[in-house]
């Protein structure tokens, strides 16, 4: 799989894709809200003329009960209410007209003196007034030649003896209500159907209009036989469109952020591995070298050796027995480069015991001690009271040990403080080394463990590499901090057997 076709495939998991589902689950979300918010506005609209018809039936009603109770005092005189008739008309501009009936349905007198003498008995609710004794509202609208629709509202006004006496009946007018609807909602569709489905007015849909039955919603009137019928507003698709496109730019850009952002770190983690394997590599390489040059050179420092102990037999000479211990410490120096090489090769090619780690310290402590003296360096261990039994090789635990020592001693020249402990922390055994020397940079604190670094004169660059190698190789891990000019902090974590 090469790497174009690598970027591609996750350009399309982290980008493509989640943009797509994305925005279908936007489109998805978006379209029903839209459609919940249309149906809750139509829902608002009908409630808003629900409760205005509601209250226009019970003022209406209340009107009557009024203008009854009068009634019921002048059953003799009918006539005489007509002022009252007239004065609660002119009150209110809702009124067509309001009227007294006989019992048999023609009018006696009213508010409108055109409709003085017209019969009403043949009127639906008229007969049910009369039968019921009983308010009753009108199931159809009434036109008159005049062109005029009403609405008619019926009561009964009953005698002493609990007989009909007169029929009040008051007509709404359809057109002022409409005019009224019109301006409460002047964008909605809406009309006020009987139970037989009949149409009795329409609002803002101009007469020829229909409305959309399926796109619809329908409140019953309280104090009326009709439902008021309200059409869903249309979809706008157009800002619904507008909203997906916003979302979709918004998913591409925090899609393109988390891609970069992944490539990012998938960046990183390939470098660090080929930070890691270019170390793997050096040290394979330096440990292919040590096994097949390290006994050859071994071979002839050792003739150097005896040779050089021959001569310092015969030439007893100061300055000579000076160069003979010269020569000496550098072939010591060359052996010890050498034992490192092997170590890097075959860090774990001796056996391991379980031993208690503070036999090691107590083995070294009178070489460290000797050499924090001629240091001028104040040296502390500290040991727990019971053993810390550790799996590792004993020579090479030392040899850890005294590496790390000699570097803290090495960076306090001009004197100072080495503490060592060894304390049991959970399932692990820590070794911490506390040096007060001159400490190590932070810009090069992450290379010391790299092979061949080292900020010696003299130095190989093997020694810390080594140690982590060993370490490593117990199962353990090695950290350090140091601070310029404050000192070095080593923490060595082995496992317990």
């Amino acid at each position: 799989m090469n790497i174009r076709y690598k970027n591609f495939l996750l350009y399309l998991i982290i980008v493509i894709l989640p943009t797509v589902c994305g925005v279908l689950l936007y489109y998805k979300e978006a379209v029903e809200n839209d459609k919940a918010q249309r149906t809750n506005d139509a829902l608002w609209v009908a409630s808003i003329h629900q409760k205005s018809w509601d209250q226009l039936i019970g003022e209406t009603v209340t009107s009557l009960d009024m203008i009854a109770l009068m009634a019921e005092t002048v059953i003799d005189s009918p006539t005489k209410i007509l002022p009252l008739l007239q004065s609660t008309h002119m009150k209110d501009p809702r009124y067509g007209g309001i009227y007294l009936l006989g019992q048999d349905g023609k009018v006696i007198t009213g508010s409108n003196a055109n409709l003085i003498g017209a019969d009403f008995s043949s009127n639906e609710y008229i007969k049910e007034i009369i039968k019921s004794q009983d308010i009753i509202i009108s199931n159809h609208l009434e036109k008159f030649e005049n062109g005029h629709k009403v609405i008619g509202i019926g009561e009964p006004v009953i005698d002493n003896n609990g007989k009909l006496a007169f029929i009040l009946v008051a007509h709404l007018r359809v057109d002022y209500i409409q005019n009224i609807m019109r301006l409460l909602t002047p964008d909605a569709k809406l009309s006020i159907v009987n139970p037989d489905g009949t149409m009795m007015m329409d609002i803002n849909m101009d007469g020829s209009a229909k409305m959309d039955e399926t796109n619809s919603i329908s409140l019953p009137i309280d104090r009326l036989p009709w439902s008021i019928k309200v059409e869903v507003p249309k979809r706008s698709l157009a800002e619904i469109n507008k909203n997906i496109l916003y979302f979709a730019v918004l998913m591409l850009f925090v899609c393109h952020i988390l891609f970069l952002f992944i490539k990012y770190l998938m960046l990183r983690r390939k470098a660090k591995r080929v930070i890691k394997e270019n170390e793997l590599q050096k040290l394979e390489l330096v440990g292919t070298l040590a096994a097949s040059t390290a006994h050859e050179i071994r071979n002839p420092l050792t003739g150097i050796k005896g040779l050089v102990q021959l001569l310092s037999e015969k030439y007893t000479n100061t300055q000579d027995q000076y160069y003979f211990s010269v020569i000496n410490d550098e072939v010591n120096r060359i052996n010890e480069i050498v034992s490192e090489f092997l170590i890097l090769g075959k860090p774990t090619a001796q056996k391991t015991e379980c031993i208690d780690i503070r036999s090691v310290f107590t083995e070294l402590e009178p070489l460290i001690q000797s050499e924090a003296n001629l240091n001028n360096v104040d040296y502390d261990t500290k040991l727990p009271a019971g053993p810390i039994y550790v799996d590792c090789t004993k020579d090479q635990l030392k040899q850890v040990l005294l590496n790390l020592t000699k570097n803290a001693l090495e960076a306090m020249q001009g004197g100072g403080q080495l503490s060592v402990t060894l304390k049991r922390s959970a399932n692990k055994c820590q070794i911490e080394i506390i040096d007060t020397g001159i400490g190590i940079p932070e810009e090069k604190i992450h290379k010391i463990f790299e092979p061949f670094y080292t900020s010696k004169d003299l130095g190989t660059g093997l020694g810390l590499v080594v140690c982590k190698r060993i370490i490593e190789s117990f199962g353990g891990e090695i950290k350090i901090e140091s601070e310029v000019n404050k000192g070095t902090n080593v923490n060595i974590f082995l496992p317990i057997c």
